[in-house]
């Protein structure tokens, strides 16, 4: 997985304008903005590379974007596998889900499957007791 960082975003762009955008050259796992900039976390390296010879300086809502790899420092986490996950079931609604359990650093759907990063050791373990076996949109968790 590849995190790029998308700078000067026009204040009317969403995230999944810039989902849309950015798959056009590889699997786009996770789509975030936080104000004028967010990131996208893209599946291949060579797609991101793509990506950013592409897309830095595209005018997207009359803004030229910078994109570049993201040299944000990754956070410590204790990364949870979670199975059986709806293909329907969106990086949102699972990561909503864990949510009520702590703090969720990072969050990415792989197929039927998916690994979630939770800030806390003590509130992975809680959202492992708690969700452990149970259906989540019709799915078992396990």
């Amino acid at each position: 997985m590849v995190k790029l960082f998308v700078g000067n975003l026009a204040q009317a762009t969403t995230s999944d304008e810039l989902r849309s955008l950015f798959s056009q050259y590889g699997k786009v796992t996770e789509c975030d903005i936080v104000k004028n900039y967010g990131f996208v976390h893209m599946e291949e390296k060579e797609g991101a590379e793509e990506a950013i010879r592409n897309l830095h300086h595209y005018e997207l809502n009359g803004q030229a974007m910078n994109v570049e790899l993201s040299h944000s420092k990754p956070k410590a986490s204790t990364k949870l596998h979670v199975g059986n996950i709806s293909s329907s079931c969106t990086n949102q609604e699972l990561r909503a889900k864990f949510e009520e359990y702590g703090p969720v650093v990072e969050c990415d759907i792989v197929k039927d499957y998916a690994f979630v990063h939770m800030a806390k050791a003590e509130d992975a373990m809680n959202a492992i007791k708690g969700l452990d076996n149970t259906a989540f949109q019709g799915y078992l968790k396990k």
